[in-house]
């Protein structure tokens, strides 16, 4: 990774205009990378670890449209920050059952996802990424899958061709009441954190793509805005004790100012993977659990081993106990030959694990500006709201 490197992404969904696909699904973008910003959180934590890379955060600047008939259009962007790759959280089932059972689904969940690590997509890129963070130096680069959102500064003009047919029929000022349930693309207005956010704080997302009656006329139209409050919000706290995250949307503004009361649920979310965030069925998100006692159980058994003075092979003992400092600490113990400094530094990634998943504070749940959300809403009984003017 290096300033004026070439960045070539895809639209990872549409980009309506008018209630039309201006903008297709997997659009080429290219840009490039303007400015390396220090990452001092990063660092430190990479340097516990035994990494003693640099790391930065990638300023990138897209700058041209590439459409499906290799037509280049000239992209006018604000600078896209603080990438990263991203997954979609969706709400599961009611969990059923008591404690018990809820307990051993939260630890089938674990292993799911430490096994997930071997098994699932993108191994090669995951591997790799392990065997960097092993080292004490190595190059940066942008992880393959890395999102970014980025706000327009100049109106790009979109060929005529390239929009699709509108409907037959397009009636945005009178929702479609008899509908009972819309699921709705939109994307947050505002970034939210459960470190800031106070329970009953106004939110607003705006939907993303149209919602259409059975008629095929337009129910929700792009642009409109849900209206809503934060639900619950706890900030993570000592004793890796996670931050919690909810809301939902009580209104739906239409473009025309007419307003519709709905009944809604947070049913999906674009999170940093990251992150390793979670959604409960009531659409609450929160840090996923992590193992408190397996991993670091087993770096305790390791760091043992150089002191096992049973049978020979020492210097293999001592590779295999000075565990906790990635790379650096298996050479410094090849490097001693001396069982102490090797249980030492596996000591040492003990402590460092025991800490963390014990003692430190929780991770927060955080949301980008322009974070996608699904929302399923459903309109109330109550008549249709008319905005007031004073």
């Amino acid at each position: 990774m290096r300033t004026g490197e070439i960045i070539r992404a895809e639209l990872l969904y549409p980009v309506y205009v008018d209630n039309q696909i201006g903008l297709k699904e997997k659009t080429i973008l290219l840009g490039d990378v303007t400015e390396l910003h220090k990452d001092t959180a990063r660092r430190t934590h990479a340097r516990i670890n035994g990494d003693f890379t640099p790391f930065h955060t990638p300023v990138v600047h897209f700058s041209q449209i590439v459409l499906e008939n290799g037509l280049a259009i000239p992209l006018d962007a604000g600078p896209a920050i603080d990438g990263a790759p991203v997954l979609r959280l969706n709400a599961p089932a009611p969990r059923k059952g008591g404690f018990i059972r809820r307990q051993w689904e939260t630890g089938m969940q674990i292993a799911h996802d430490q096994i997930s690590v071997f098994t699932a997509p993108e191994k090669g890129d995951r591997l790799l990424q392990f065997v960097y963070h092993q080292l004490p130096y190595h190059p940066e680069r942008i992880e393959d899958g890395t999102s970014w959102t980025i706000e327009t500064t100049e109106p790009i003009t979109i060929p005529a061709q390239s929009l699709q047919t509108p409907p037959p029929a397009i009636s945005p000022t009178a929702p479609d009441t008899g509908r009972s349930t819309w699921m709705m693309e939109a994307y947050l207005r505002q970034p939210l954190s459960s470190a800031t956010a106070k329970t009953g704080q106004p939110i607003q997302a705006m939907v993303a793509e149209p919602i259409y009656n059975r008629d095929h006329t337009i129910a929700i139209p792009q642009g409109a805005l849900l209206m809503g409050a934060v639900t619950q919000a706890r900030p993570a706290r000592s004793f890796a004790r996670a931050g919690v995250l909810s809301f939902d949307f009580k209104q739906i503004t239409l473009p025309g100012g007419t307003s519709q009361n709905v009944q809604s649920a947070l049913t999906g979310v674009d999170a940093a993977s990251g992150a390793n965030l979670a959604m409960d069925s009531e659409g609450r998100v929160k840090p996923k659990p992590q193992d408190k006692v397996v991993v670091p159980l087993i770096l305790a058994l390791l760091a043992t081993r150089p002191l096992d003075e049973d049978g020979g092979l020492q210097a293999g003992r001592n590779f295999v106990g000075a565990n906790g400092f990635g790379l650096a600490g298996n050479i410094i113990a090849l490097a001693t030959g001396s069982a102490k400094v090797s249980a030492g530094i596996g000591a040492y990634g003990t402590a460092v694990s025991l800490y963390r998943r014990w003692f430190a504070r929780g991770n927060d749940v955080v949301f980008a500006k322009n974070t996608r959300i699904v929302v399923e809403a459903t309109p109330r009984g109550s008549s249709v709201l008319k905005p007031q003017h004073r």
